[in-house]
């Protein structure tokens, strides 16, 4: 009897993932060492990482937000009014955070869930605006349009992340458990079914899948992921205002995880680590900024539909194909 032979390059897959985790703890060691500049472009880059995950939860059950930095407001702001005028550790008033914005996004996700294509994504946009309009009228609390400066840092258990330093490793934190977090989900029954409603909801559904219920809880925990990004951004920054959290910021997140890959656990980590530091790149030349992230999207989505996540993967194929 012949014994069982693994496929070909079974064996070098776990080289791979070795390999892969090594040039992920490289990355994210790198920026303790390079500086203070590269430590502010590494949060930036962890807490877009955060902000983007929740993005992409939404996306695999086959809808599109342009309100998602909303969330991010209703989050960082319900954080640092819960620590200003209740007083409560940073802990406590990130989750106070999470749990406002989820409810937000509970009341109104049951309401527009079963609205499709462009009309969800007009619906979340007008929400967008209206959280922005909201927090610029009620200005006794939120402070309008100058926003709420002198946000004090983040500490826990006694201890402050008062330096780029500390905070990077709250903020690497976060985003490692946010992509975690992602990829348990989708290798679990109930990402599998989320995926299969992007694919197809009328077929989904007449397998006895309850498309309402999932986009739901997708939409639910996509915009909680957001709030705690935005209660770190406060935290980090220390000043928030709603211009922090306008349009142009939900279309930047749509834009890295539509580079990063859409439909990979990895694809957000990858568009926020590529896409961060472009705006320093192309400081003072903003109209040039624009037309890269144009030409980015044209070329991903017509020759890597799947993303920059999926590149490796391509190029293993086509390596293959051209062996003997």
């Amino acid at each position: 009897m012949t014994p069982y032979a693994a496929p070909a390059g079974a064996d070098m897959r776990p080289d791979r993932n070795i390999a892969a985790l090594a040039l992920l703890a490289a990355v994210a060691l790198a920026p303790w060492f390079a500086g203070q500049f590269a430590l502010h472009l590494a949060v930036l880059t962890a807490l877009n990482v955060l902000v983007v995950n929740g993005l992409a939860l939404v996306s695999r059950s086959g809808q599109l937000s342009l309100g998602h930095a909303a969330f991010m407001a209703v989050g960082a702001y319900t954080a640092v009014l819960a620590g200003n005028y209740f007083g409560l550790s940073f802990i406590v008033s990130a989750l106070a955070g999470a749990a406002a914005t989820a409810l937000a996004a509970f009341a109104l996700g049951w309401v527009i869930l079963r609205l499709r294509g462009v009309y969800f994504v007009l619906v979340t946009f007008a929400f967008g605006e209206l959280v922005r309009l909201v927090l610029l009228d009620l200005s006794d609390i939120t402070g309008g349009a100058n926003g709420i400066a002198g946000i004090a840092a983040a500490e826990i258990l006694g201890f402050a992340f008062d330096t780029r330093a500390r905070f990077y490793g709250l903020a690497l934190f976060a985003a490692l458990a946010s992509s975690l977090f992602m990829r348990a989900l989708f290798r679990r029954p109930i990402g599998h079914a989320i995926d299969s409603i992007a694919d197809n909801a009328a077929l989904a559904e007449s397998t006895g899948l309850s498309v309402h219920r999932l986009q739901l809880f997708a939409f639910v925990a996509g915009c909680a992921l957001a709030a705690i990004g935005g209660a770190l951004q406060a935290r980090y920054i220390g000043y928030i205002s709603p211009e922090s959290f306008n349009t142009s910021v939900s279309i930047g997140f749509i834009i890295m995880l539509v580079i990063g890959g859409r439909q990979s656990s990895w694809g957000p980590l990858v568009g926020a680590v590529v896409l961060t530091p472009l705006p320093e790149l192309f400081r003072g030349a903003v109209q040039t900024q624009h037309m890269f992230y144009g030409a980015a999207l044209i070329l991903i989505l017509r020759f890597l539909p799947g993303g920059l996540a999926r590149l490796p993967g391509l190029l293993r194929k086509l390596a293959g194909r051209e062996r003997p």
